[in-house]
């Protein structure tokens, strides 16, 4: 890749720095006022203190800079992040607050510390026997309750394709850390049931969600960070089963993924981004979907599984999240939480701050990036 890998560095360092020190926006009373959950404000989202899916996603880029860095200042942060949240109570458990437990399932590794693991193991058992499930067992994206942190919002009989990452890959770590197959029979059953119900085979791309309800994808929007949770969460559950998963269960992952990526090849923009709304130019450029596509894809080719046509794809994203990256570290031009949509403009209109998964999947990105200049 024709990257300055000094740069890059740099702007990794302060993308790392400014998640760890993430606030809330200075504007939130107007963001409440001129939209509130209509564009995508939940007070909860922000900064990196709560225990919620932005926070989770921020917590697990930390663990994987943390685990190629070595490096014992991030290595405690995760540590007493989780202490002091278990300390001050922990919110519902849904979907979206099962992201943080993947990072703690993998830090514990190194911890060992028995509280750790119980509620690891405790999370675990919830999500197979008491999370709501669609018809044909599918976990139902319930999500945290707006305004009230010990609430749940059910979305009944609805699956969304964030629920891959935000769940699946913790109840599959968790599977095979513990040689539980039923927990990883599991996993492997919500991948094929998400796969059959967001997969459009005509374009190669997710709908963000399907109802069993009215049997539909709602507004049948291709959204892009919906579409980067699968692009970059995939490889991740592939890598655990260190060669074990079914040779036919993988290959039909596999190719899904690839037919994927190709169809995300081509509607890259100019700028190296992809827009929000994936086949709508006139949706705004968004880079945290942009940030997990990239990582994805140069995974993909590190692994393999991707050819080298893919490196100019790849290098032409990075170039484009370096230029989203202030001089501070924060990362720019990120779509706040985004709920079930019926058309193109729900999701054209969600607002744009720094977010905690913002900084996360563009460490993900940039790190991927460095293993690749450097190989």
């Amino acid at each position: 890749m024709n990257i300055n890998e000094t740069e890059l560095r740099k702007k990794l360092n302060l993308v790392i720095e400014k998640l760890l020190n993430l606030g809330g926006p200075d504007n939130a009373k107007e963001l409440e006022e001129n939209g509130g959950e209509a564009i995508g404000f939940f007070a909860r989202d922000f900064g990196i203190r709560e225990w919620d899916w932005p926070q989770g996603v921020g917590l697990y880029g930390l663990l994987k800079i943390m685990e190629t860095d070595n490096n014992e200042e991030y290595k405690e942060f995760l540590h007493d992040w989780f202490k002091e949240n278990i300390a001050q109570g922990l919110p519902s458990r849904n979907i979206n607050t099962t992201t943080p437990l993947l990072t703690l399932a993998e830090l514990n590794d190194m911890y060992h510390d028995p509280e750790f693991e119980k509620l690891c193991l405790d999370w675990a058992d919830w999500l197979m026997n008491c999370l709501p499930r669609t018809k044909e067992g599918g976990f139902q994206h319930v999500t945290s309750a707006n305004g009230d942190r010990q609430g749940v919002r059910l979305n009944e009989n609805e699956m969304w394709i964030d629920t891959l990452f935000m769940t699946v890959l913790f109840l599959d770590k968790m599977g095979q850390k513990y040689k539980n197959e039923e927990w990883i029979n599991e996993g492997i059953h919500q991948v094929l049931m998400h796969i059959k119900y967001l997969y459009d085979t005509k374009t190669g791309l997710f709908y963000h969600e399907w109802t069993f309800n009215e049997r539909n994808n709602f507004g049948g929007i291709f959204w892009c960070r919906g579409n980067s949770w699968f692009t970059l969460g995939i490889l991740d559950y592939v890598d655990m089963f260190k060669g074990s998963l079914n040779p036919g269960v993988k290959t039909f992952i596999i190719d899904t993924y690839k037919a994927q990526t190709a169809a995300l090849k081509k509607l890259q923009s100019k700028s190296g981004l992809w827009h929000t709304v994936l086949d709508d130019p006139t949706s705004y450029e968004e880079v945290s979907g942009t940030a997990a596509i990239t990582a994805g894809i140069l995974k993909g080719i590190r692994l393999g599984i991707l050819d080298d046509s893919y490196l100019d794809c790849a290098e032409r994203a990075i170039k484009g999240i370096l230029k989203n990256i202030d001089k501070d570290g924060t990362v720019l031009n990120v779509s706040g939480g985004t709920g079930m949509g019926m058309n193109a403009d729900h999701y054209k209109n969600i607002l744009i701050a720094p977010m905690a998964y913002g900084q996360s999947l563009t460490i993900l990105a940039l790190a991927e990036a460095l293993k690749s200049i450097s190989k």
